[in-house]
């Protein structure tokens, strides 16, 4: 780390050797790509014993002699539960809230020892912004929230005294927050007007795919077909019981198999550590199409790059009660170069942003007969009607590398370093 360096204490619960959430991408490329930016990342994490899953495959992508602190925490459901019950307090405003009291006292070591000029923190762990509020409160730095997804929203959190408090947070992070960050255009929209006094400090900075890993991946896209004579239509991640809900998506396959469309040896829709596997097997198992469907355990993250690039298609599902999101996954779909099957409110903004990019197979997540005609469009080998790809133009602008460059300008603007956001660290 130079004397010129500028700094940034980035607070922030999903980071490696965390495993299972695709939300560790955004921390990670952005300490991977502001160093060429002129900014060192300093991180401020979670003890591993909080994570429910780690793994050591991403250790190796953060960049050596990156400052990365690790501050005590536990998982109140798994470390202080008694006879499978907890006490509500102690998990709000997440189940990880005992982070909070140690991760102050590391920040401000941090902050004394490193100086740095700009606090970063991230959701979807409430507790991180609690982290960034209280580090900022006590040392006086310019801080930018970055919500990513909104907090608080009708029904969500469902229990009352939780979304009282992520509304706490959240109002509190828009009125002190330099900047309050979010990944889509209707969340920061939504923001804006819900805070008009602080809708001037709203931005939009959308997830992204790492353009260097999936080089290194390319090699394992040379493995020939997923399901050797068989159409495999992939979704790489978690499905959610509500927010993802498959059960139109196998009815429809329930249907298109009883019309003699599909069958196992023609199409195979296969699910990558999803996490609801049982309700995708109970599913697939009372509409009779457990031969079409696979339920597969999580991969290191390069090998599950690797088996986007060989998949037939690529599989897409958003509810309308997530319109104002885009799953992380979507930029890494489109780096692919696949053919995108989006099931997701045409007027959302997952379905917006792959329609921006040329995808049109577009089709409501609740609609049966629409999911049916969208896979049958996939299968056809005619010529009639194909699946679009991506434009080229629209993927290269998704990079990481890109979204880093951005924030940096940002940071540059908070700490008033008038070096220029767009030039490069030599």
């Amino acid at each position: 780390m130079t004397e010129l360096s500028r700094r940034v204490l980035m607070v922030a619960y999903h980071f490696p050797p965390l495993a299972g959430s695709s939300g560790i991408q955004r921390t990670l490329r952005f300490v991977q790509h502001l160093p060429a930016f002129g900014w060192q990342p300093l991180v401020l994490s979670a003890n591993p014993r909080a994570y429910e899953r780690t793994s050591d495959d991403l250790s190796a992508d953060v960049p050596p002699g990156t400052v990365v602190r690790r501050a005590f925490a536990l998982d109140t459901a798994r470390h202080l539960c008694v006879s499978g019950r907890y006490i509500g307090a102690m998990a709000r405003p997440d189940r990880w809230v005992s982070w909070r009291f140690d991760a102050v006292r590391q920040g401000m070591r941090l902050i004394h020892e490193f100086c740095p000029q700009v606090i970063w923190s991230t959701y979807p762990i409430a507790t991180a912004h609690l982290i960034g509020a209280e580090l900022h409160r006590r040392s006086g730095l310019p801080w930018v929230a970055d919500f990513r997804d909104p907090m608080a929203q009708e029904g969500y959190p469902s229990d009352p005294l939780t979304w009282q408090s992520y509304k706490r947070i959240e109002a509190n992070a828009l009125q002190h927050a330099g900047l309050s960050v979010f990944t889509t255009p209707s969340a920061a929209a939504e923001y804006r007007k819900r805070y008009p006094g602080s809708a001037g400090r709203v931005q939009v900075l959308e997830n992204g795919y790492d353009e260097e890993t999936f080089a290194s991946s390319s090699s394992l896209a040379l493995g020939g077909a997923l399901t050797p004579g068989a159409t495999t239509l992939l979704h790489s991640g978690i499905v959610y019981p509500s927010e993802r809900d498959p059960t139109q998506l196998i009815v429809a396959l329930s249907q298109l198999q009883a019309s003699g469309a599909i069958s196992p040896s023609t199409l195979r829709v296969r699910f990558r550590a999803p996490v609801a596997e049982d309700l995708i097997r109970r599913l697939a198992a009372d509409h009779g199409v457990s031969g079409l469907v696979e339920v597969l355990p999580a991969i290191p993250y390069k090998a599950a790059l690797g088996e986007m690039l060989r998949a037939d298609g690529l599989l897409v599902m958003q509810a309308t009660n997530c319109n104002a999101q885009i799953p992380a996954k979507v930029y890494e779909y489109l780096r692919a170069g696949r053919p995108i099957i989006c099931l997701a409110d045409p007027a959302g903004d997952t379905a917006g942003a792959l329609r921006a990019t040329g995808i049109d197979a577009i089709a409501p997540l609740d609609n049966v007969e629409q999911i049916a005609a969208l896979l049958s469009r996939f299968l056809r080998r005619d010529g009639v009607a194909p699946i679009s790809l991506p434009r080229s133009e629209s993927v290269s602008q998704a990079s990481r590398r890109g979204r880093a460059q951005v924030l940096a300008g940002w940071l540059n603007h908070m700490s008033g370093w008038q070096g220029g956001p767009d030039r490069e660290a030599s």
